[in-house]
């Protein structure tokens, strides 16, 4: 027997320290519902799940760059209905005025409502714009251009994690709308068709040149819907792939509740068990008095 050192007492103490940290390890688990808590559970695993996690990350925003991308599109198709509408209204005026029934006057009339119409399709391309950025005046019809301060050309949109080309990242180009660029009214060039209704014969000219407008603005408007269908399969396809991650993350980080569970009573067992033990090692040295009595 032995007073001063007892190994029964040190192995059921090392016991109870290890059942208690695993004890703790678990209840740390199923409180955070995480089986990787820290880089001491398994250090490859966070390493993973990090690189994982920052993925998934940016791809959510990547889909709300898409959305705002969509929002940007629908902006300008928006205004492009407004100016068919005058386009529609300034062909309405090039017949009448296409008729021999008017004499000069009335005719100036219609040639100054026309004109209006013209005048009102730039304001409208001018005025429209997204966050600042001007869509349907030709601001964008040109190649992207990312050097300057301030970047020129097509929009980019970016919705992947990474910048490749092929998979994160491509150009919205919209061309311009103006009253000039789609060759009505007197800002456009004097040898367009549908530069003036002032005359018979002009207004007679007009009726192909305004014609000509409306299939250039829809072919605009066309290109715009391409690109919408574009962005919501996008969204779709980044949706899915966030969805994967999260899952295949969720394998690595998230804890088997039932598993961990079983963990926690076993530990918690050997634990009380430990305890109890631990207070019957304790009182054997006792047993020493026995002998000098």
């Amino acid at each position: 027997m032995y007073i001063n050192n007892s190994g029964n007492t040190a192995t059921i103490a090392n016991n109870l320290t290890s059942h208690y940290a695993d004890l703790a390890t678990s209840t740390q688990r199923l409180s955070s519902g995480l089986r990787v808590n820290n880089a001491a559970d398994d250090g490859a695993g966070l390493a993973i799940r990090e690189l994982m996690r920052s993925e998934v990350t940016a791809l959510q925003q990547g889909v709300r760059n898409a959305n705002d991308a969509i929002s940007l599109l629908q902006t300008a198709d928006g205004a492009l209905g407004v100016i068919d509408e005058k386009l529609i209204r300034m062909k309405e005026l090039a017949e009448q005025a296409a008729t021999g029934t008017y004499d000069s006057t009335q005719r100036m009339m219609i040639e100054s409502e026309y004109q209006q119409m013209a005048s009102e399709i730039t304001r409208i391309a001018n005025a429209t714009d997204f966050n600042g950025l001007h869509l349907i005046d030709g601001t964008l019809s040109d190649d992207h251009n990312g050097k300057p301060a301030t970047p020129t050309g097509a929009v980019k949109v970016h919705f992947g994690g990474g910048n490749d080309s092929a998979e994160d990242y491509y150009y919205i180009q919209i061309g311009s709308a103006t009253a000039s660029s789609l060759g009505v009214g007197n800002e456009a060039n004097i040898e367009s068709k549908a530069y003036t209704v002032s005359t018979q014969e002009q207004a007679q000219k007009a009726l192909a040149g305004i014609t000509d407008a409306i299939v250039s603005k829809d072919k605009i408007r066309a290109h715009l819907g391409a690109l919408q269908n574009r962005l919501e399969n996008t969204i779709s396809q980044l949706q899915i792939q966030t969805e994967n991650l999260k899952s295949a993350e969720s394998q690595i980080s998230d804890v088997d509740v039932a598993n961990e569970m079983t963990n926690f009573v076993k530990n918690q067992i050997l634990t009380q068990s430990a305890v109890a033990m631990l207070s019957q090692a304790n009182s054997m040295p006792q047993m020493a008095l026995s002998l000098i009595r």
